[in-house]
């Protein structure tokens, strides 16, 4: 029982989980992390950069942070596959790291525009362990084509759309 006058406290709703924005900053292009930046201000979507040297967030945008991890290549991954949540989106070329994002539910684009999806994860894993025999076995590869102008608009359509999608 209340005491006189005392009100009952509403009850608490779940705290709504807001969504976030990933980006395996140590590879990703300078254009890319631009149109995250700006994103994430326009629609107010807090933004992580993570990577294993020192990063600068952009002046004026406080929702983008950065965390600096330390050691080999592989830790920024570990870092981003263990904090990402279902419903966030995670910006990597790192194939390896898509397929553990896709399979806890994160959309997950590449600095190219291309979504990793659970549909599209195992070729493209196929694919990328297939290069990797063929250059262990002294083969030339070639790497990707240099990211220019048609990829940069590939990518900002990509980011506006899977954005929308999940914040609906």
């Amino acid at each position: 029982m209340l005491p006189q006058g005392a009100r009952a406290a509403a009850p608490r709703r779940p705290r709504e989980r807001r969504l976030r924005i990933w980006v395996d900053a140590d590879a990703a292009p300078r254009d890319v992390k631009e149109l995250v930046f700006r994103a994430s201000k326009r629609l107010q979507v807090a933004t992580v950069l993570v990577a294993n040297q020192r990063l600068h967030p952009p002046p004026g945008n406080p929702l983008v942070t950065a965390v600096r991890v330390n050691g080999g290549p592989d830790v920024a991954d570990d870092y981003i596959a263990e904090h990402a949540e279902a419903g966030d989106l995670a910006i990597t070329q790192d194939v390896p790291l898509a397929a553990v994002l896709v399979g806890k539910g994160v959309a997950v684009l590449d600095p190219r525009g291309d979504e990793h999806t659970s549909d599209t994860i195992g070729e493209r894993l196929s694919i990328r362990d297939f290069m990797d025999r063929v250059r262990l076995a002294g083969g030339v590869t070639g790497g990707p084509p240099p990211f220019d102008g048609r990829a940069r608009q590939a990518f900002a359509a990509a980011l506006d759309r899977t954005l929308t999608r999940l914040r609906r």
